[in-house]
């Protein structure tokens, strides 16, 4: 059995959701030598998300932008944490509903995603920058 973790440094993306699948995978060479095992992936942010989501149609990703940003809104006058600006609060409420961590079988060296299947970050801020993920892997060599 092995183990291997890494923080992960994804570049910084403008809102919205941003398919981050072939950053993960060129991140983890040692993805290509795991029999059997798992991935698991942490978000270390509290005002972006990550989620598996379409990794083919980018209207998909635009979609979950508007409707996201339609149903968790900015300037709500019921807001207190309204210092570090009108998207932070909603930032941390979409974080929270979508949710910081996935876990990902890998089988002969590959993420068993589906066909249409691909690990998607939410940035939820208009600024957030860079964003770190620790990954850890786990499974047969």
């Amino acid at each position: 059995m092995m183990w291997y973790s890494q923080t992960i440094s994804i570049s910084p993306k403008p809102r919205g959701f941003h398919l981050i699948t072939d950053e993960i995978t060129a991140a983890l060479p040692q993805l290509h030598d795991t029999k059997i095992g798992i991935l698991h992936l942490f978000l270390q942010h509290t005002s972006a998300s990550l989620t598996i989501n379409e990794n083919a149609d980018p209207s998909v990703r635009r979609d979950l932008e508007q409707w996201f940003s339609r149903n968790v809104r900015e300037n709500e006058p019921y807001y207190e944490h309204t210092f570090e600006g009108s998207d932070d609060m909603p930032a941390h409420i979409k974080s929270s509903i979508l949710g910081c961590a996935l876990s990902i079988p890998v089988v002969d060296g590959s993420l068993q995603l589906g066909t249409w299947q691909g690990i998607v970050l939410g940035e939820h801020r208009d600024h957030g920058g860079a964003r770190n993920i620790v990954a850890t892997l786990h499974g047969n060599d």
